[in-house]
């Protein structure tokens, strides 16, 4: 059986690795970044009806500035973040496991979101009027001594710039792409990879649950308890 490597970003890191491992797979962790906080400038709640919280980093992160933003009620994206959200004291009104376009789709079109986010967010088909706030970001961390380890296994890619970091510490440190397979948590993060591995497929959901079952087939074993 392969080995997974996790490249997520502390604490989810560990968090994606203690699940690997209830479901039988030996799992790793080798972030590729982490996660710091930023300045950023308090809103004024009254100009927004809801927030928008579509990692728990921003909950951890966020600091003093969220105290008054907890009349708001919160969508979160991923048991994770609502998890991290209601600790924080807030009321979490929405949950979407399936990605924050389906989390969107079901939030009224004339609902005013505060998007508490990462300085490197995806784009989204928002419909509603959304202000998007950074206040976090991920920071690349140097090449891991240990980064030749992951030949001949399974990488867990959670986001399109781990996709890109990962190509180019591989390729910079001379490991064979056609060694490794690729689990992605979306098509976005597999196409960031590139090319030429032996394996690159993406979850059939954007969640770490389906991302796991992939990684479990192709670790080559059955994503069974």
């Amino acid at each position: 059986m392969r080995r997974l490597v996790v490249l997520r970003p502390e604490p989810g890191g560990h968090a994606t690795v203690e699940r690997a491992r209830a479901i039988g797979l030996e799992a790793f962790a080798m972030p590729l970044f982490a996660i710091e906080p930023v300045a950023w400038r308090m809103s004024d709640p009254s100009d927004f009806d809801a927030l928008l919280l579509t990692s728990a980093n921003a909950v951890r992160q966020g600091g003093a500035g969220l105290e008054r933003l907890r009349t708001l009620p919160a969508y979160a994206v991923g048991e994770a973040t609502a998890v991290a959200a209601r600790d924080a004291g807030f009321e979490v009104v929405g949950e979407g496991n399936g990605g924050v376009e389906r989390l969107l789709g079901s939030i009224p079109p004339d609902v005013r979101l505060l998007h508490l986010c990462g300085e490197h967010r995806t784009n989204t088909a928002a419909t509603q009027a959304m202000t998007a706030v950074p206040v976090y970001r991920s920071v690349a961390l140097p090449p891991s001594d240990g980064l030749r380890s992951v030949e001949g296994q399974v990488v867990a890619v959670h986001s399109p710039r781990a996709g890109r970091r990962l190509a180019e510490l591989v390729d910079q440190a001379g490991i064979d792409r056609a060694s490794i397979r690729i689990a992605a948590i979306s098509v976005a993060a597999a196409e960031a990879a590139g090319d030429g591995w032996a394996k690159r497929e993406a979850a059939e959901t954007p969640d770490d649950a389906a991302l796991l079952a992939l990684a479990a087939r192709l670790c080559d074993k059955s994503a069974t308890t």
